[in-house]
């Protein structure tokens, strides 16, 4: 079976966004590209990329919404439920607003959003 190698979003302001994941994610892009109809910043997440799209004839500036057709959220793994408590300190002190830890039997998760409201989760496996 095939890998996920990169998931793309579009966001309504790049530079914006840019500012945000960088700060959040706590890592600075590995690419930052013009490719004439939109320019694309990219992080390396683990093994995956994560792009970020800025396209200068946006359809719509609507938040996102995960009830429309199409994504409904962004997971990041993490190795553990310790570190999700520790990754919601993190999210408090940038004043990042986020949901409770959610247990379940096949895992645990943490949920925010970004500055367009594409909604982000970490999860840890199952203890």
């Amino acid at each position: 079976m095939p890998s996920i190698t990169h998931v793309a979003v579009t966001v309504t302001d790049l530079e914006t966004s840019e500012a945000w994941y960088t700060t959040v994610l706590g890592a600075e892009p590995v690419l930052d590209e013009d490719t004439g109809p939109f320019r694309h910043i990219v992080y390396m997440v683990g093994t995956t990329l994560l792009g970020l799209h800025g396209f200068p004839d946006l359809k719509s500036d609507e938040p996102f919404n995960e009830r429309w057709v199409g994504l409904d959220h962004i997971a990041f793994g993490v190795a553990s439920r310790d570190e999700l408590v520790e990754w919601a300190a993190r999210l408090d002190q940038l004043g990042v607003a986020h949901g409770d830890i959610v247990d379940a039997g096949y895992g645990s998760g943490l949920s925010f959003r970004d500055p367009d409201n594409i909604a982000l989760e970490l999860f840890a496996p199952p203890a």
